[in-house]
C-alpha cells in the first residue's frame, strides 16, 4: 500500500522560510513524477511545483522564484524549500505523484502570519 508522509510545516512570519519533506514507499516514488499539492478551506487542492524522474521542474506562476522543489531518489523523499512566505501561501500542502495516484497523506499544515 502506498504511503506517503509529509513534515516540516509550522507558522512562520511573512518572508520566512520553511523545507517540506515528503517520503513516499519504494515502488510508489521511484518511476513517478512527484509534485507538492496545497490546499485551504473551500478551494481545491492545486499542484504548486512538480519535479519528474529526471529531475526538470515546473511552478505555478503563484509560487515561482520563491519555491524549490527537489528530490532524493535514494531517500524515496521529496522536498519544498519555501522562501519569501506570504500570507497567501498558508494551506495544508500534500504531496503525490503528477498526476496524483492512491490515497493522499495527512498533508501538512504551513501558516503564513504576523
Amino acid at each position: 500500500q502506498v504511503q506517503l508522509v509529509e513534515s516540516g510545516g509550522g507558522l512562520v512570519q511573512p518572508g520566512g522560510s520553511l523545507r517540506l519533506s515528503c517520503v513516499a514507499s519504494g515502488r510508489f516514488f521511484s518511476a513517478k513524477a512527484m509534485g507538492w499539492y496545497r490546499q485551504v478551506p473551500g478551494k481545491q487542492r492545486e499542484l504548486v511545483a512538480h519535479i519528474t524522474i529526471m529531475g526538470n521542474t515546473i511552478y505555478a506562476d503563484s509560487v515561482k522564484g520563491r519555491f524549490t522543489i527537489s528530490r532524493d531518489n535514494g531517500k524515496n523523499t521529496v522536498y519544498l524549500q519555501m522562501n519569501s512566505l506570504k500570507a497567501e501561501d498558508t494551506a495544508v500542502y500534500y504531496c503525490n505523484s503528477v498526476p496524483p495516484a492512491g490515497n493522499w497523506g495527512q498533508g501538512t499544515q504551513v501558516t503564513v502570519s504576523s
